[in-house]
């Protein structure tokens, strides 16, 4: 059996592929091998560019395999159903090219729950009619990666969009068929989101298809909820701390794992602005792999 540790260009920063403060593509390939990192992810669609040869050469040159890539878009607006399309579509024609197996999707951040981040209580919930086009829209993504390419499809919760909480993960997983969509688990969204990721694992383990780590810092992750602070404004105060160092059980996150006879990547990923002072993600990326390297991810 074998656990494999890769990285994702979010930890470089890297959430919209034109932001203009986004490290070069290169740089990222470069840094994350230096690091200690066998696989990466694509970033979002763009970022790197969709030339398939030129990225298979640059991946080739750093030892690199490409993971997967995922969906970051609004599936809970309608009015962007067709950016939702192109940038699924354009995901998977780049993963197929490369042969990587995961697309991961996720409700991007919404204005209706941003500032209730982390808060179940406080969170606008959708009605049925809404629930039920949302949920029929992430299907139909699933269906896609899974059935036109062969991916296998994995859904992410995420602070601030409409698949956050345990009980919306839990409803989408109950009403969409497993063969299409399994889930991708992140670590520091479920604990951001006030849930036991350890508890969520050892119920649903047998669906984690991709696993992403990420940490919380206790500290920041209360101070940012009680403020009702933004996500992107919370990353920048360091809500996502080096592994090991926050509140996840890695430890346990390992055992869970092992016992389930788990193969394949788990992706670290820890969301940064790194044109804030001090901000260093090739110091934390190499932090991030000697940490789990020490409780056994060789």
């Amino acid at each position: 059996m074998t656990i494999r540790i890769g990285n994702a260009p979010c930890s470089w920063g890297v959430e919209f592929a034109g932001d203009p403060r986004n490290p070069d593509w290169r740089d990222v390939l470069r840094e994350n091998a230096a690091a200690g990192y066998t696989g990466i992810e694509l970033g979002p669609v763009g970022f790197m560019p969709e030339d398939p040869p030129q990225v298979a050469d640059a991946l080739a040159e750093h030892g690199l395999e490409l993971i997967g890539g995922v969906v970051f878009r609004a599936f809970h607006d309608p009015a962007q159903w067709e950016d939702v399309l192109d940038g699924a579509r354009r995901t998977c024609d780049a993963l197929r090219a490369h042969g990587a197996r995961h697309l991961v999707l996720i409700d991007s951040i919404s204005p209706r729950r941003a500032p209730t981040a982390g808060r179940w209580d406080a969170a606008e919930k959708m009605e049925p009619g809404e629930w039920g086009a949302f949920r029929d829209r992430i299907a139909h993504v699933a269906r896609m990666g899974a059935e036109e390419y062969g991916l296998t499809v994995g859904i992410h919760a995420h602070a601030a969009g409409f698949i956050d909480f345990e009980p919306e993960l839990e409803r989408l997983l109950d009403e969409v068929d497993e063969r299409i969509l399994k889930i991708c688990f992140d670590t520091g969204h479920h604990s951001y989101a006030g849930y036991d990721p350890v508890a969520f694992m050892e119920r649903h383990v047998g669906r984690i298809s991709y696993m992403h780590f990420k940490d919380i810092d206790p500290a920041v992750k209360a101070d940012v909820i009680a403020r009702g602070t933004g996500f992107y404004d919370a990353c920048g105060q360091g809500i996502f701390c080096n592994l090991g160092e926050g509140d996840v059980d890695f430890p346990r996150v390992r055992r869970i794992l092992l016992d389930a006879g788990f193969e394949g990547w788990c992706t670290v990923e820890q969301d940064c602005d790194p044109t804030i002072a001090g901000t260093d993600p090739l110091r934390d990326a190499m932090a991030n792999r000697a940490y789990l390297n020490s409780i056994g991810f060789a």
